[in-house]
């Protein structure tokens, strides 16, 4: 992994007064946001299974109001890391092993907004949940298009990588506007009739679009990098589950637009999309169980060599909980008990994955070893 170094002119004069302040918080990077990626998808995942048991919907708004004070409180803290460790955060946007993981803002905001909308309306209200949405919903897809330009961008003209550096961290920015596809349907039904709910139905198709082919660009690097140089160091090997979320998330998303299409295009285009929902999804969800087991073979391996608990235990949280969002998806549109049983499977893999995760995490804090007090 390469580190790329601020040259001395970027940072202001300001920065070794800075780093005194708040030092914890220099250490904080836009890796982070992933917690709430992953903690907002057990929410969506858990409202959306096909089989619903006493309690759990109640559990779900608990998670989800968990995931949105996480939100509030990282955002802050991250506003902090620029004010107090600019040359840090700038360094980070030049560092091709940490600027791709600028992708994770855009969809916390996404997958926290869809959850309000899924499950925190029971708690607000649909009026504020609807405004809350349309709010993260906005800023998240807005973001998610940027990184999704500037990240590649940086790469290109700054980061001075090589093929043996590919992982499947490089994802990240180009998944964002899947996600926005597949949140975004749940505003269309709160839109006027008419070309504002089908101007946002085709929109997402866009952005379904827009990540689809740049996934299919990158995966190529990242498979090759894998048979060619061998296994991801250790910490990292959790980072492969990460090629589940544009498979799953794209499921979703497809399946997502086909439940509000009717409402939203006329009936020859509803119809084909409603098709497109199965005839896509169906090939795709099977791709990321083979994916699954090749992944979750790596981990065992990595876990028998020592594998150690880093943020990219993360990695095992959200991808898989699109996964579950798909199959249950696929489970409404072809009627098949096999996708309802395989959705229920991979949420309570995404629950373990998600406790294990948390609860590293939070002994990582307290003991101060994820974030030093020292600049």
């Amino acid at each position: 992994m390469v580190t790329t170094t601020v040259r001395p002119s970027t940072v202001t004069p300001l920065a070794p007064r800075a780093h005194k302040a708040f030092p914890a918080l220099r250490h904080l990077g836009p890796n982070w946001y992933a917690s709430v990626m992953g903690t907002a998808i057990v929410a969506n995942a858990g409202a959306t299974l096909p089989y619903q048991v006493p309690g759990q919907r109640v559990a779900c708004q608990i998670v989800w109001a968990l995931s949105a004070v996480a939100l509030a409180v990282l955002l802050t803290a991250r506003a902090g890391h620029w004010l107090h460790h600019r040359d840090q955060a700038r360094a980070h946007l030049l560092d091709p092993a940490v600027a791709p993981f600028y992708g994770c803002l855009s969809m916390a905001l996404l997958a926290v907004g869809g959850g309000t909308l899924t499950v925190g309306k029971d708690l607000i209200g649909v009026p504020a949940a609807v405004a809350v949405d349309a709010v993260l919903f906005t800023a998240g897809t807005v973001i998610g298009l940027v990184m999704a330009v500037v990240v590649p961008y940086l790469m290109v003209v700054r980061h001075k990588v090589e093929a043996a550096q590919a992982t499947p961290v490089w994802l990240l920015p180009l998944v964002a506007p899947m996600v926005s596809a597949a949140v975004g349907p749940l505003l269309i039904p709160h839109l006027p009739a008419g070309q504002p709910r089908e101007a946002l139905l085709l929109a997402c198709y866009a952005m379904f679009g827009i990540s689809l082919l740049a996934t299919l660009l990158m995966l190529p690097l990242i498979f090759g990098r894998l048979i060619l140089n061998g296994p991801l160091p250790l910490t990292l090997t959790p980072a492969l589950f990460l090629v589940l979320g544009p498979l799953g998330q794209s499921t979703t998303a497809v399946n997502q637009l086909a439940d509000v299409a009717p409402g939203a295009i006329d009936a020859p285009y509803a119809h084909a999309l409603g098709a497109f929902a199965v005839v896509y999804g169906v090939p795709v969800m099977g791709f990321a169980l083979l994916w699954l087991a090749l992944a979750a073979a790596m981990l065992l391996r990595a876990a028998r060599g020592g594998m150690g608990f880093a943020m990219t235990w993360w990695a095992l949280t959200f991808p898989v909980g699109t996964c579950v969002t798909g199959a249950a998806g696929l489970a409404r549109h072809t009627g098949l008990d096999a996708f309802a049983w395989l959705a229920a499977a991979l949420f309570l893999a995404l629950v373990t994955a998600w406790l294990v995760a948390a609860a590293h995490t939070l002994r990582g804090l307290f003991s101060g070893r994820l974030l030093p007090k020292t600049a």
